[in-house]
């Protein structure tokens, strides 16, 4: 059965699980991550030198990554969430890359003082300036979802939508200024329409 590492509460973690709802994979998880257990412990590292969740281990094939996880899922399954056509491909690979390279980034100060209250984060100006970064990558993906009048990659729900469903729910948890984004409020909720999303990853993830 497959293995994952990881805490629910993790946003990459949680791209994992509901990937494997959604493709009716089994699975067994395991905590790791604090307050749980230390990814910096040994044992772990030996699995991902980086000391993030999550790991899987696959039967023996030990990944890690979450968006790299997701695709390989969704290849093993060979499940229409991530078609092999070039085109339809293409785009569901730049939403998800588009999360971890421009949106991450942009909401990582900010959600980490407002909500997870790192030490050290708490510098006003590089709050506002995340914020403001954050609030112009929702409106590209409330630009997107207007286009679509569905879902992040086009009329149906596709992988790309779980890295970028957990981000808008992250949006609009976080307690900041922010402008009504209709489009993105519409999104969640036909996500609220799917299994594990309603049930386990809206009232998991903070």
């Amino acid at each position: 059965m497959l293995k994952i590492l990881g805490k629910a509460e993790s946003i990459n973690v949680a791209k994992v699980l509901w990937a494997c709802d959604e493709m009716g994979i089994e699975f067994e998880r395991v905590d790791w991550g604090m307050p749980y257990r230390d990814p910096k412990a040994a044992e772990y590292l030996a699995l991902n030198p980086n000391a993030t969740v999550p790991v899987i281990d696959d039967d023996g094939f030990v990944l890690w990554e979450s968006n790299s996880i997701i695709r390989y899922l969704a290849n093993r399954q060979a499940s229409d969430l991530y078609p092999s056509a070039p085109a339809p491909r293409a785009m569901i690979d730049q939403w998800i890359d588009w999360q971890a390279a421009d949106l991450n980034p942009a909401f990582r100060y900010a959600f980490g003082a407002l909500v997870r209250k790192f030490p050290g984060f708490t510098d006003e100006g590089q709050i506002e300036d995340s914020r403001l970064r954050w609030t112009q990558k929702m409106q590209i993906a409330g630009a997107q979802l207007e286009k679509t009048g569905a879902f992040i990659a086009g009329p149906t729900f596709t992988l790309a939508d779980i890295p970028i469903g957990l981000s808008v729910l992250r949006w609009q948890r976080t307690p900041i200024d922010k402008p009504d984004f209709p489009a993105l409020d519409a999104y969640l909720e036909r996500l609220s329409e799917r299994r594990w999303f309603n049930e386990r990853v809206a009232s998991d993830l903070p």
